[in-house]
């Protein structure tokens, strides 16, 4: 444990940080999991609300630095090609 008070204070902070992060990164596996659920029923009406949801997801956590945005522009990618594969 740090000595010097600015030292014990970045430790609380980076702890808070790193639980919001945590956070954030669940919501947005949960998201594409629900989009990728969607598409595996073939539910073209559900398949695209999630998908405006997971989009939104991905683009805010690269925003945040959650996801670089390159990784976020592969997954929207990979999910625009299986939206667009799902008969509907």
């Amino acid at each position: 444990m740090p000595n010097i008070k600015s030292a014990k204070k970045r430790v609380l902070v980076n702890e808070t940080k790193a639980a919001q992060n945590k956070a954030a990164k669940s919501a947005l596996k949960t998201d594409i999991k629900k989009f990728d659920a969607a598409v595996a029923e073939g539910n073209r009406s559900e398949a695209d609300v999630a998908y405006k949801v997971a989009v939104k997801a991905v683009d805010q956590a690269a925003a945040k630095g959650l996801l670089h945005k390159n990784n976020a522009a592969n997954k929207k990618s990979a999910m625009t090609l299986k939206l667009n594969k799902l008969e509907g």
